[in-house]
Formats: C-alpha cells, structure tokens, sequence
C-alpha cells in the first residue's frame, strides 16, 4: 500500500487507461497544458499530446455532443464537466442521446462514455457550483451513476467505467481531491453495483456515499462513546445500487439511517427507504430516516453554507432518533 491523494488516483487511472487503450480519449475545459481546474490531468497532455487531450471552449454542450459522437464511432471518451451544475448544458446529449443509443438502435451499437463531473459544497462556490445531482441521471435508464470516497475506489471505479460499453457518471466530491488513503500496489478494477462495508456494526446501519462516508465515520465513532454500534455502508455505486448488501445489513441492525449531502428531497436516499421499507420491512424495529441537505440553494456565505450542509452532529442526532 502507498498513500495517494484522492484527485491523483484518478489522474492514475485516466493515465493507465491511456497507456493500455489508445482510444481513450479526453475532452474538457482546460484539461490540457494547465492540468484541469482542479489538477486531475497534469501531465496527461505531455504523455499523450494535444490529440488525446483535448481542450474545448467553454460549452459542455460542445464537449459531451462530440464526447458521444466519438463513443458511436470507437473511441472511448471521458469527458470534463469543470463542476457538475454545468451537465444542465449538455443533458440532452447525456439524457436523449447517450442514454438511448444502444436500445434505439436495436442493440446494434454501445456507447462506451464516461463523464466525469465535480460536485458538492464547502467551498464556498455558491448555488450555482456545489449542487449535488446524481439524482437526476441515476433516473435515467441507459446510465450508470458511481461516486467513490476514497482513493483506491476512485481509481478502481474509473477504470471500470471507462472499460464499460455503456455511458457512466462518474461523479466526484471537489472536497476529496486533496484527501489521501491507501492505494494498493496493483489497484484493480471495482464492478459496478457493489458496496463496501468501511465499518462494521450491530445497532445501526447507514448508509452512504462519496465525501459523506467521512461525516458517517465521524458519526459513529461519537456513537461508540454513547453505546451504540454502528454500521457503516460506503455504496460507491448509485445506478445500479448494492440491494442485497444494505438489506442483508438491515437484517443484522433491524435500524436503517441513510445519508447523503445532496437535498434530502426525491433523493438517493429516498429510493432506498422506500425499497428496503418495501423488501426490508420485516427486517425494521424503527422508521427509517433520511439525512441530507435542505430543500433550498447552497448558500454562498461560508457561516451559511457550513449550517446547511449535513454533518456528523445532524447524522448522530438521527442514529439517536432510531434506537430510542
């Protein structure tokens, strides 16, 4: 194991996936010479040249309309949204036509694309770039939806998305990318639809996701102090979604919190309450709660933003609520 910052194991996997497919292919707003907003792709440019890193204009609708016209033709593009708020620009080339080419044309054709798009608060960025909205797209048939937390997750997850003959969001937290953790010597590849349990526990689950599994820790580690054990469910992947794993948790705790930063409201949060309130609900000895943002715009003011994004004190407040 060796320790790697969060924003270099994916620049590792963009790298390693270059190097072994020369049809992968990168597409984004000052991804080249400068190395990417937030430093991902420094030094793809000098490895690999202009003609597989390559610059756009400031249009998302441009990056992901051609991103998907090369998928269709064989390449194997991963596109740049600089923060995911900006998706709204191209949702027509991701919604209508990445989403739908493979079953409208009767199976004849893939579309292996990923997108990677930056999300989440705390950077004082205001409404218009901290919006978390995974939601959106892991509604949509056709896409696949992953979020990793840690280093070796973002490293094993892009490489699968960019190996899959599907269109993936990639979706990343701008508050991980300087966060470290181990990196195995050799990373492998993670498939799709498969949580990790990043800590075990007998009293209650949570489920959770992206920069939020650090806040669940936090929170259960408080929980110890107070006799209650929990348990502590990293999903990773959105669209599909580990069913069997967080039922089979549930069936250990009977109590299920889930938590995430995005707004509560119509969330990921909310699919998984009512599924394992529908396949789960012999398995519950008490409501299953949802913690997440409130239903309104990240406030730009750091005091503001700091009391509307959900935390460990909020997090412990709920796993409280569930085991009285």
């Amino acid at each position: 194991m060796e320790q790697m910052r969060f924003g270099q194991a994916i620049g590792k996997a963009l790298a390693d996936a270059m190097q072994a497919d020369p049809t992968v292919i990168l597409f984004g707003e000052d991804i080249g010479e400068a190395g990417g907003p937030f430093g991902v792709t420094r030094g793809l440019y000098q490895t690999f040249g202009a003609a597989r890193v390559l610059d756009f204009p400031i249009s998302e609708a441009a990056i992901v309309g051609t991103a998907v016209g090369a998928a269709l033709s064989g390449y194997r593009p991963v596109a740049e949204i600089m923060f995911m708020d900006f998706c709204t620009l191209a949702m027509d080339a991701i919604v209508n036509q990445a989403a739908k080419a493979h079953f409208m044309f009767g199976g004849q054709t893939s579309v292996p694309l990923v997108v990677r798009a930056p999300h989440g608060g705390g950077l004082n960025a205001g409404a218009q770039h901290s919006q978390c909205l995974e939601a959106w797209f892991a509604h949509v048939p056709g896409l696949h939806v992953v979020c990793p937390a840690t280093p070796a997750d973002a490293y094993g997850l892009l490489r699968t998305a960019i190996d899959s003959p599907n269109p993936v969001l990639y979706i990343e937290n701008k508050a991980l990318y300087a966060r470290k953790g181990d990196m195995p010597e050799m990373p492998a590849a993670i498939p799709f639809g498969q949580a990790r349990i990043a800590r075990a526990g007998r009293d209650v689950t949570v489920v959770t996701y992206g920069a939020a599994l650090y806040q669940a820790e936090a929170a259960a580690q408080q929980a110890a102090t107070l006799g209650i054990d929990v348990e502590v469910i990293d999903l990773r992947s959105l669209q599909p979604w580990d069913e069997a794993s967080v039922l089979a948790s549930l069936s250990r705790t009977h109590r299920l919190v889930i938590f995430h930063e995005a707004v509560e409201a119509f969330g990921v949060g909310a699919e998984i309450a009512a599924r394992m309130a529908d396949v789960g609900f012999d398995e519950l000895d008490a409501p299953i709660v949802r913690v997440g943002a409130p239903f309104m715009p990240t406030p730009y003011s750091p005091d503001l933003e700091h009391a509307y994004l959900p935390n460990a004190a909020r997090l412990l407040a709920a796993i409280e609520r569930v085991m009285l």
